[in-house]
């Protein structure tokens, strides 16, 4: 009997030891997500570990009258019964007692530590929200029984704590290193994919960079001359595709204010005259020290996505664009003129590897081809595309066509779509497929 109890004991123990470590392992975040959704529980649980005196003075106060019972049932009884059984053995007559205690105490230790702290604490940390909230209102009940005495422990600890000049720590707030470390976590795992990863790690180091780390130097910039020549200026502009220019008089450190190209245009349409003028704004100047999540409020609250830095002497030392920003965020945004050219590769054996996103132009530029049937129709715009209409349906690796004297055939597949084929001169009719 005292053994059953011994080892209901070492449970109960164990029960509080799981969720203690439950609780306080438990992500706040998400026991605040299960409350939000009507989980009463959870919302204790979200108490208890917003308040640790509260809950570590529970658990150890059931642990200690855990530990005393324990002590009673084991430490006298259990010897007693197992140094009668041994003070029947000759050799270990003289030795019985001591045996006995020792036994007993390794057992019950052995127990102890099994039953009631590294199982329960394993149970815990393999999925402590639900544990946490399964457990909380029993704690909730048992502190609320046991107030007036975790009162007193909570004050006595404090107190204490006060005379070593122990200041308690808030735990709550989050790091920013930690929240890196749970998106690397994260897309190890699969929870994120490598780009949201990359973009949330650009995110962070934007708010350390200044504003001469991202701007175009001031040898790059493009400028307009208030006082040039209508066709030079439309040369500047049709030139450099940009959204916005500075206007300046005389040198680039002279700037008059900032305008865009789209307003250019429009009044060009309208008064078929180029006036830069009618379309000039005021300029932002920005130090180059400035941080560039600053900048990005600045061009929220001006509308204007354009800044020029200017260095502690005054003079221009660059220009900062929102593109600029975006870019320090997701990556290089190429337009469609800085898109890299789809290849068309010559080989030592007088054929052509060519990339299935190569467009119908520039596959007809390349080889001298007139027309490619059926172009006008809208259906396909790439050579991959061209070999997938011939075919009639998605190709295999190693089917073909001929054409205009040439056969093309799919040497790579990339999903559904033509990744690689191999253009080479045949024998034999113009167009067939095979």
């Amino acid at each position: 009997m005292e053994l059953i109890i011994i080892l209901l004991l070492i449970i109960i123990s164990g029960i509080f030891a799981m969720t203690e470590i439950a609780i306080v392992s438990s992500r706040k975040s998400k026991l605040q997500q299960m409350a939000q959704k009507g989980n009463d529980n959870a919302k204790k649980a979200l108490e208890l570990a917003n308040n640790p005196n509260k809950l570590l003075s529970t658990v150890q106060i059931g642990i200690t009258f855990v530990g005393i019972f324990t002590g009673a049932y084991s430490g006298e009884t259990l010897t007693r019964y197992l140094s009668y059984f041994l003070s029947r053995i000759p050799i270990l007559g003289n030795y019985s007692d001591i045996v006995s205690l020792v036994t007993v105490v390794s057992i019950i230790t052995y127990l102890s530590l099994v039953f009631g702290e590294l199982v329960p604490k394993r149970l815990a940390l393999s999925n402590p929200e639900a544990i946490a909230a399964f457990m909380a209102k029993f704690m909730h009940r048992l502190s609320n029984f046991s107030f007036p005495v975790i009162n007193l422990l909570s004050r006595s600890t404090d107190k204490i704590l006060d005379l070593f000049k122990v200041k308690s720590s808030d735990n709550s707030q989050i790091t920013e290193d930690e929240v890196k470390m749970l998106i690397k976590e994260g897309a190890r795992v699969g929870v994120f994919n490598l780009a949201q990863k990359d973009i949330v790690e650009r995110t962070f180091r934007l708010s350390d960079q200044k504003a001469n780390m991202l701007m175009t130097p001031r040898k790059e910039i493009k400028w307009l001359e208030i006082n040039q020549k209508e066709k030079v200026l439309r040369k500047i502009i049709s030139d450099n595709p940009h959204s916005y220019f500075p206007v300046c008089k005389n040198n680039i450190d002279k700037i008059i204010g900032v305008v865009r190209t789209k307003e250019i245009l429009i009044s060009y349409l309208t008064d078929e005259k180029l006036d830069l003028t009618k379309s000039i704004h005021k300029p932002i100047f920005i130090p180059e020290s400035m941080n560039a999540l600053k900048v990005f409020e600045l061009f929220k609250k001006s509308g204007i996505h354009i800044a020029l830095v200017v260095d502690e002497y005054g003079n221009t030392g660059g220009l900062l664009t929102i593109t600029d920003l975006l870019e320090a965020i997701v990556g290089d945004i190429p337009t469609i003129d800085e898109l890299p050219a789809r290849e068309i590769t010559p080989r030592d054996d007088g054929s052509w590897l060519v990339d299935g996103l190569v467009s119908v132009e520039d596959f007809k530029d390349h080889f001298k081809i007139s027309k490619f049937p059926d172009e006008g129709s809208g259906i396909f715009h790439t050579v991959g595309g061209f070999v997938m209409h011939r075919i009639g349906r998605v190709p295999k690796e190693g089917n073909s066509v001929e054409f205009a004297g040439f056969n093309i055939e799919v040497v790579d597949m990339d999903g559904n779509r033509v990744d690689k084929i191999l253009v080479k001169k045949p024998a034999g009719k113009i167009l067939k497929k095979r």
